[in-house]
């Protein structure tokens, strides 16, 4: 039994190496087919370029060059693109050390008690007028008190309708604060310590 064993194995062997070989050979066949067929392709194709008064090496020539073209502008691009950047960075920084310094300069102007209040009493008056802010800020202490005191006062009388009163007139001094020339503003109301109007 044994031998029979062996011997059907080995005819199994035999039969799968003539599969194997068979079929090693029908590939190498048809591969050789198919460089024989990609070969005659590329020389219709060639024959029919130049038939049509077309030079491949012509063509590959008008590639390269075209290929180069697109290369060299891609290059021009990025660099007027870095110079750009550049440039831009090199304003904002311009422009951001401007404003620090614009910022620096008034915040200096108006926590000084010798620069003009001017923009900064007329804003907060039509702001908050109504709480006396600008003239805390110009310094009339009893007249801010007045207006804060006024405003609350009328505030509780009139549940909050007369509240407006007071702002009215912060609003009408800041006007005024405004249209007033730095010169004129400082001479009345920092030198001078007009309080009203």
């Amino acid at each position: 039994m044994n031998k029979s064993k062996d011997n059907s194995g080995e005819k199994a062997n035999k039969k799968n190496n003539g599969f194997s070989e068979g079929a090693k050979k029908i590939a190498e066949n048809i591969s050789s087919e198919a460089k024989k067929a990609a070969k005659l392709i590329k020389e219709e194709a060639k024959g029919a370029l130049e038939d049509m008064g077309t030079n491949t090496e012509d063509m590959k020539e008008d590639f390269k060059k075209g290929a180069e073209k697109v290369k060299e502008k891609a290059k021009e691009f990025a660099k007027d693109l870095d110079n750009n950047t550049q440039d831009f960075q090199q304003e904002a920084k311009s422009t951001a050390n401007e404003f620090t310094k614009g910022a620096k300069n008034a915040y200096e102007d108006l926590t000084s008690n010798k620069g003009n209040k001017k923009i900064l009493a007329g804003i907060l008056a039509i702001i908050f007028g109504s709480l006396g802010a600008h003239k805390f800020i110009l310094g009339y202490t009893k007249e801010g008190l007045i207006m804060l005191g006024a405003t609350f006062i009328l505030a509780i009388l009139s549940f909050g309708l007369l509240a407006w009163l007071v702002g009215l007139i912060g609003f009408i001094e800041g006007i005024i604060y405004l249209t007033k020339s730095d010169e004129e503003f400082y001479q009345t109301y920092q030198m001078n310590q007009k309080p009203w109007f």
